[in-house]
């Protein structure tokens, strides 16, 4: 889709990757704005039912590009403005979100789950950039590491919001104001790792058309349900999981997750239609 990212799509599973190599897939302008404009593109395919976000060469993603951190130093404040093509980065330009943390939860929000396939390294904005899928399937060597601290920054893309629903809060502070490295192994202690793999990229397309292969629908209701649990309260969510079931018993589609089950054979299901997803309003 871009001369950063490469995308193919086969039964229902997008196959996504970071293509430049040669930089370790550094998060540069046009990274950011290719994981901005995927992400976009592939939440509004319905044939799309799993995607897996992988990196191409020895890394997921080493972090910001240098270059990035030369124009830092050489700004001056008043080149901040939106008048000279910058913006603050307080400023929501994404609904509730900025574009490099809309980088992130451009994944979060995507109708269908993610599952990020990591490998090498993956530092500061890549560590944060695996945080917005649903699934992390990461090699036990990984080097991985909330690096912001080395550069006198904190995480801002989104991170520090992440982490807290997958890490203890004294972990969560430590790595952050350390920086330290850590292995995939240790990510999987902490709970940043949903899986160690060998091979993280085969194991992720092997879970995405497992996960293709299920109803759509419910696969959608399902995330939905689990994201809006991270907010609402108890009440809020026994409600929430009565009107997606609602929504879903007696569609075509779950019928014919039952029928396929009852005649031993492949189901088929139509794409699911998340614009006709019900509303979850108790949610704010």
């Amino acid at each position: 889709m871009s001369d950063r990212i490469s995308v193919s799509i086969e039964d229902g599973v997008a196959d996504v990757r970071l293509t430049r190599a040669d930089k370790m897939n550094a998060l540069d302008d046009a990274m950011f704005e290719a994981l901005i404009s995927t992400g976009e593109a592939l939440a509004a395919n319905p044939d799309v039912r799993c995607v897996v976000i992988s990196g191409e060469g020895r890394a997921f993603c080493a972090g910001l590009d240098m270059g990035n951190f030369g124009k830092m130093a050489q700004a001056k404040p008043q080149d901040a403005s939106p008048a000279k093509g910058g913006g603050r980065l307080e400023q929501r330009t994404h609904g509730m979100s900025n574009r490099p943390q809309y980088a992130v939860r451009v994944w979060r929000e995507m109708p269908v789950p993610v599952i990020a396939a990591v490998h090498g390294v993956a530092f500061g904005g890549g560590f944060q950039v695996i945080l917005g899928a649903d699934m992390r399937y990461i090699a036990p060597d990984t080097k991985l590491s909330i690096m912001e601290i080395r550069w006198g920054l904190v995480p801002d893309m989104a991170g520090t919001q992440i982490m807290r629903h997958l890490a203890r809060e004294d972990i969560v502070r430590e790595l952050t104001y350390t920086g330290r490295v850590f292995s995939g192994e240790e990510a999987l202690e902490y709970g940043f790792a949903t899986r160690v793999e060998t091979d993280p990229l085969a194991a992720a397309l092997a879970t995405a058309r497992d996960i293709a292969s299920k109803s759509p629908s419910a696969i959608e209701a399902s995330k939905r349900l689990l994201s809006a649990a991270l907010y609402a309260g108890e009440e809020d969510g026994l409600v929430l999981e009565s009107v997606e079931q609602d929504h879903l018993i007696g569609s075509a589609n779950q019928i014919e997750a039952v029928m396929s089950q009852l005649e031993k054979r492949d189901a088929s299901f139509a794409p699911a239609r998340t614009g006709d997803a019900p509303k979850l309003s108790k949610v704010s």
